[in-house]
Order: structure tokens, then C-alpha cells, then sequence
């Protein structure tokens, strides 16, 4: 539940939709505080359900302006008001209209000048939004602030209307650059009437020396991407335009230069436009580095995975010249080990994560322990439970664990009977279990996991303490063994 749903419970019984509304409204407003050099304050009404009369209003946000100093030292949100204490937010809310030209009131050492502005959806006034200006910062105001605030009175009347925040902004405002970061100002034909200090040295950096008022912001933007002539600058010039709600980058050798395109409507007619910039050239350049990083990664596994396929190679080419059975068993064992961490090599360098999907790897990990086993034909395979996505440095031990579990439960549990392997893991948030269990001849009366002489044991208990800082446990079923493994994530 978020904080406006908490602050309305038992004083506005909204709809889910009209909620929805002013959660956008707020994930928005920091540019509507920073054009009006205001703090905005949204009001709700008080009231039981939706037909009877407000009884007052609550205070359910408030954004302080960035490009100028706050006039509330002071948190508003959860303040309530009562109805006929504040006439122009009754007033907003009653007529559906915004209240402007209100003479200011001394609030501590300022004059503070408050404004309302109706915020509608489908129709229906369901809050007010009270700004709050120092009147003395208003009186000598610079062109910058005079286009800024003629801007944010066309936003305001937007909201007023039920057209702002735009129905498709979510995708397109994350994130929302700043104010202070450039803003372009375009007619009704995309020809460009204002831009700020800051939007004209974004465009200086990528190559444009005149001035940018009376340019059609378009054709900027396609003359600094040339000389590339291609579908991409046909679109740039039209994204620009200012007759839809866009972004788009324009990139050249000197930077790249995020925009934002805001169409400014009224009463339905579309009256120009605005463009908020930001100059994301360190940005662009450190995805690249982390691209060709992500890349280099993925190359160092693959040439890792070969060399090991490589080492596996001669080792099976010199088992073949080996009459002694012992020795080539060992060869043939080490060859298992070796596959098993190239397998995880070879996933590493095929995604796109930096973890291991380890139940692919524990799928391939099955597959190629079956094919060995003289009873392949004979023998289930059940599987309960996934891994999910482990990191590299457990999952490169887990595969060694879990190919030496699979083979000791194929060569000793179920080398004469038995005919079922189950495969059982269960995951949290803290740790991870994979359990090997058959219903084969079991562990013999007198076994000792300590004294075992198995070589694949103690790989199992070497990987599992040391690498895996996990916990070993062998436990005779009846009939069979299971082998588990414990490991914290």
C-alpha cells in the first residue's frame, strides 16, 4: 500500500483508477515544481463516500521546487484542513476551475502567493493541487523564469483539464530528466521559440554554433547526426516535431543528448510543445564499457570451456593407450570432473546474466551420467524442485558435487538393483539443498564417511566444506541412500 492509499484510508474511499491518477501526478511533479519555482502541495477532500459533501482536505504530498528556495521549512503531509478554511482550495474543488490572481499573505517573513489548480480525471475534480510562491522572487523575473513559468501555467491547465500527466508517460518519463538540465520551447510548427542557457551548450557540445531560436528543432537534430542519411533521421526529424509525446536521442562524435518530447495541449488543440534534455554522453559511454566488458566475459568462458574440452581430449586420447584398467579408469573419472566444469563454463558464456541457470546445467549434468551407465535403459529419472539462478562460485563446485553424487548413486547404489534415481532440491532466500537419492543396495553395514577411501567422496566433502561452506550427509533409506548437500546462498 502506498503512502497516499495509507493516508486516505477511512478519510476518501477513491477508486482504484482515480488512485492510479494521482500516483502519476506525483511520479511527475518535480518538473511542475521546478517550472513554477513553487512548492506544490495535493489536497484530497474528506469525505465518507463519493456523493456526500467534503468536510475538509487532507495534505497527501508535497515537492519542493529545485530551482529556487523552499517557502515550507516545515513537512505538510497528513496536515487536514477544514472545509471553509482555505476558500480557493474549496473554491478549485467546487468549481473545477484554478484560482490565480490572489493577493499573497504573510506566512512568517514571506509573502507567500497561493494558487489552486483542479486535478480531474474522467470529469471529475478528485484533489487540488495549492502552489506557493514567494511573491518578492516574482516581482523582477528573468526571461528564463518568464517561459518557465508560462510552460508550467500550460501544464497546470493540462491537469485542469484531465490531460496531464499524459495516459503513456510511464514508459516513456523513466527517467524524468530535470528541469535545470536543458528545456527547448516549440510553436505549434516545431520551430524552436526558447531554450535555455543550458539546452544551447548541450547543443554547442555536439557541433551547433548559432543560435537555436527560429530553427525547427528537427532539423537541428538531423543536421548534427550527419552525414549518415538512413531511416533513423528521417524519424528524428518527425519525433521532434512536438506533435506526440516521444523520446529520442540525438548522437554524434561530440555526445549524445537525451530528449524528451511534451506535446502542450488546450481545450484539445495542441498549442507547441516542450523538450527536456539531458546530456547522457558518460552515460552511453560507460554501456559501452559495460557491453564490451559483458562481452570480453563471455569470450575468457568460452576459451575457458575449450581449453577444458581440449585438456578432457588428450586425457581420453591417452586412456585409450593405457592396458592398465585402474589407470584408465582414473582417466576416464578425470575426464567426467573436467566436463562437468566446462558445462558451466559453456553456460556462462552463452548468457546474458552474470549467474548460472543451474538447472540446465544439472539437466546436461544427468544426460551425460546416464550415458555412461550400463543400465541406462533401466533407470528413472525424477526430479523435484529447482535450483534457479546460482553464482558462479558456487556453481562451478555444486556441478563437480553433483556429478560425483550422480555417478557414485549409477555405480554403486544401482549397479545391480534398484532402478529409480530421484533428484530432490528445495531453495530459499538463505540456503539450498540438492539431495541424490536411489533405491538401490545402500551403504554397506560398516561405513564410515571420514574413512571412506573414495576418491569421489572426498571430492564431494573437499568442494562441499571448503567451497560451498555447506554440509555433507549420507543416510541410509530403506531401501537406498540418499546423499545431501547443504550450502548457504
Amino acid at each position: 500500500m502506498s503512502a497516499i492509499e495509507l493516508l486516505l484510508v477511512g478519510r476518501n474511499p477513491m477508486s482504484p483508477a482515480q488512485l492510479h491518477r494521482l500516483h502519476e501526478l506525483t511520479a511527475d511533479w518535480q518538473m511542475l515544481s521546478d517550472l513554477s519555482f513553487a512548492d506544490l502541495i495535493l489536497w484530497v477532500p474528506l469525505r465518507k463516500d463519493t456523493k456526500s459533501w467534503p468536510t475538509g482536505h487532507v495534505a497527501v504530498a508535497h515537492i519542493r521546487p529545485t530551482t529556487t528556495a523552499t517557502v515550507f521549512a516545515h513537512d505538510v503531509i497528513g496536515d487536514e484542513i477544514s472545509w471553509g478554511t482555505r476558500g480557493r482550495i474549496d473554491a478549485a474543488l467546487s468549481n473545477g476551475e484554478m484560482v490565480r490572481d490572489s493577493e499573497p499573505e504573510k506566512i512568517g517573513d514571506l509573502m507567500i502567493k497561493e494558487e489552486t489548480i483542479p486535478v480531474v480525471w474522467e470529469g471529475q475534480v478528485i484533489a487540488v493541487i495549492s502552489r506557493h510562491r514567494d511573491a518578492d522572487l516574482m516581482r523582477s523575473p528573468s526571461r528564463l523564469e518568464l517561459n518557465y513559468r508560462e510552460i508550467a501555467n500550460n501544464l497546470y491547465r493540462m491537469v485542469a483539464e484531465g490531460t496531464f500527466p499524459y495516459p503513456e508517460a510511464i514508459a516513456v518519463f523513466d527517467p524524468l530528466p530535470r528541469v535545470g538540465d536543458g528545456l527547448v520551447r516549440l510553436d505549434v510548427n516545431g520551430v524552436i521559440s526558447y531554450a535555455s542557457p543550458n539546452a544551447r551548450s548541450a547543443f554547442s557540445r555536439l557541433g551547433w554554433r548559432k543560435e537555436l531560436e527560429s530553427f525547427s528543432l528537427g532539423e537541428v537534430a538531423e543536421s548534427l547526426v550527419k552525414p549518415r542519411q538512413d531511416a533513423h533521421e528521417q524519424g528524428l526529424r518527425s519525433a521532434l516535431n512536438g506533435r506526440a509525446l516521444r523520446r529520442v536521442e540525438c548522437e554524434n562524435s561530440g555526445g549524445t543528448l537525451d530528449l524528451l518530447v511534451m506535446p502542450l495541449i488546450q481545450s484539445g488543440d495542441r498549442i507547441g510543445a516542450i523538450v527536456l534534455l539531458h546530456n547522457v554522453t558518460e552515460l552511453r559511454r560507460r554501456d559501452r564499457e559495460l557491453v564490451t566488458k559483458d562481452a570480453t566475459i563471455r569470450e575468457i568462458h568460452h576459451r575457458v570451456k575449450n581449453n577444458l574440452q581440449t585438456v578432457s581430449a588428450l586425457l581420453r586420447l591417452q586412456s585409450r593407450r593405457i592396458e592398465d584398467a585402474g589407470a584408465r579408469i582414473a582417466l576416464e573419472e578425470a575426464v567426467r570432473r573436467i566436463a562437468s566444469i566446462a558445462l558451466v563454463h559453456e553456460t556462462l558464456s552463452t548468457s546474458l546474466e552474470e549467474t548460472v541457470g543451474f538447472d540446465d546445467v544439472l539437466n546436461h549434468l544427468v544426460t551425460n551420467a546416464m550415458e555412461l551407465s550400463p543400465r541406462m535403459n533401466e533407470i528413472k529419472i525424477y526430479r523435484v524442485g529447482e535450483a534457479g539462478s546460482l553464482e558462479p562460485r558456487i556453481a562451478t563446485p555444486l556441478a563437480l558435487v553433483v556429478t560425483e553424487l550422480i555417478h557414485n548413486a549409477l555405480e554403486h547404489g544401482l549397479a545391480r538393483k534398484g532402478n529409480s534415481l530421484s533428484i530432490e532440491i528445495e531453495r530459499d532466500d538463505q540456503h539450498c539443498s540438492i539431495s541424490i537419492v536411489d533405491d538401490g543396495e545402500g551403504l554397506p553395514e560398516s561405513f564410515e564417511m571420514t574413512a571412506s577411501a573414495n576418491l569421489g567422496l572426498q571430492i564431494v566433502r573437499t568442494l562441499t566444506e571448503n567451497e560451498l561452506q555447506g554440509k555433507l550427509a549420507l543416510d541410509q533409506r530403506n531401501p537406498g541412500t540418499s546423499a545431501s548437500v547443504v550450502f548457504p546462498l
